[in-house]
């Protein structure tokens, strides 16, 4: 059977698509924590003046309709942008200081509102569910390169990107570009293990959606060997549980789903000091696979919140320190960890604001996903980003999840006429 071919249609299709395709040029050049958030601009600019020049007579096809769920996730991380600004103002921080904070705050928490507009720009999910099993196969291929290189006793290539100029630290703009392989986690251009294997997890469910059975095989199968391969403890598990409870909450109406349901919770009630047991030993066994880390992650978390709850616990400390005490292995306070992390700097307002996001997100995904392998697919993304959140600072990576963010604002658009309209004709192109 023949590849299908899926070519970009628009300016925005084609630079999702090359940015995509290309992520490996790019990570060489060290510039995926700058060239992100300028896509995002482009693009946020594109649709605004695309939204501000439509008119009554603009074919539906063409119009510019921002859906409920992208309004809130605006909402919320503008109230972030507040909080923030009113902690650096009155800490009396200079003037740099609070434009340094404000522009990290648009490359980080900003992309987890721009990405999900740009979608509503008629970008089709089903050229990013292509782009992404091209870039599976990519990272395959390379992982095999790399295995062979090493074994050769070959040196790694390490290097710094000057765009590091740019600030945020030099982790996100160092390259390495066989630093994976073998005996060491799988992280390729991921950063870390724990979020290359998020992503992982994000391109295995839009991979599940490609239409070409080649390609949806390789996307697969590319998928689940890299979380293999990363060593993630909790991406291991991410992937199972969202796949079980995305069926189970869009099957739950099935008489014989809420039969089985029943029985089983009858079971659970039966057997519960048996199965609380078994969680514990599993837990135990969890932490103990990389004991080191769970111990500093438990200090950072403990340390976190005391500062947060004593010293800011309505706005936050703002910013984070670039080092941390020397218990903590030196690592910043508030982080590996979203919600603790957005308590530590941005404090309860924050937090409420991202978890009503969150929320608000969650139920209209679930009632669209009934009927909708769309708004399916952004449920699944949704719980894995939300997921990760407990292990990773999510939003410090929201450049590297863009096309789960963009799925996820397509997800948003599913049941408007506009949507179902522009489906129609990319079906018939």
């Amino acid at each position: 059977m023949s590849s299908i071919a899926i070519k970009p249609q628009n300016i925005p299709e084609t630079l999702i698509w090359y940015y995509i395709i290309l992520t490996y040029p790019i990570y060489l050049l060290g510039a995926q924590f700058v060239f992100a958030p300028i896509l995002a601009t482009v693009l946020v600019v594109y649709l605004l003046k695309k939204w501000w020049n439509q008119t009554e007579s603009t074919p539906s096809n063409e119009k510019i309709i921002i859906s409920l769920s992208a309004w809130v996730w605006l909402i919320a991380i503008l109230v972030i942008e507040i909080a923030l600004v009113v902690v650096t103002v009155n800490s009396n921080l200079r003037i740099f200081e609070i434009i340094a904070a404000s522009v990290l705050w648009y490359k980080t928490w900003g992309l987890l509102a721009l990405f999900p507009l740009i979608s509503h720009l008629k970008i089709r999910p089903k050229l990013i569910y292509r782009a992404i099993c091209y870039l599976c196969l990519q990272s395959v291929i390379i992982t095999l390169i790399g295995t062979l290189y090493l074994s050769l006793h070959f040196p790694n290539i390490i290097y710094t990107s000057p765009l590091q100029i740019f600030g945020s630290g030099p982790k996100p703009y160092e390259v390495a570009i066989f630093n994976n392989i073998i005996h060491e986690r799988l992280t390729l251009f991921g950063v870390w293990p724990t979020i290359f294997a998020s992503l992982c997890n994000i391109y295995f469910y839009c991979a599940m959606q490609e239409s070409d059975k080649k390609w949806r095989y390789i996307g697969i199968f590319s998928s689940i060997l890299m979380i293999i391969l990363s060593r993630s403890r909790t991406a291991t598990l991410c992937l199972p549980l969202v796949l079980f409870t995305v069926w189970f909450l869009t099957n739950v109406i099935r008489p014989w789903v809420q039969l089985t349901t029943g029985f089983v919770s009858f079971l659970i009630g039966i057997f519960a000091p048996t199965l609380i047991n078994w969680f514990q030993a599993f837990k135990d066994s969890f932490d103990r696979a990389r004991s080191g880390s769970s111990e500093i992650r438990a200090t950072i978390y403990r340390l976190s919140l005391n500062s947060w709850w004593n010293e800011a616990p309505i706005l936050g400390h703002g910013v984070r320190q670039k080092y941390g005490p020397f218990i903590a292995a030196k690592i910043p306070l508030g982080s590996h960890h979203t919600w603790i992390g957005i308590l530590f700097t941005h404090g309860l307002v924050g937090c409420f604001a991202l978890a009503v996001a969150f929320l608000w997100s969650f139920i209209d995904l679930l009632i669209k996903a009934q009927t909708s392998e769309t708004a399916k697919v952004g449920l699944s993304i949704l719980l894995i980003i939300f997921i990760s959140s407990f292990a990773d600072n999510v939003e410090f990576f929201a450049y590297l999840y863009y096309p789960g963010l963009i799925i996820l604002g397509s997800a948003f658009q599913e049941g408007s006429p506009e949507y179902k309209t522009q489906l129609v004709s990319s079906a018939n192109s």
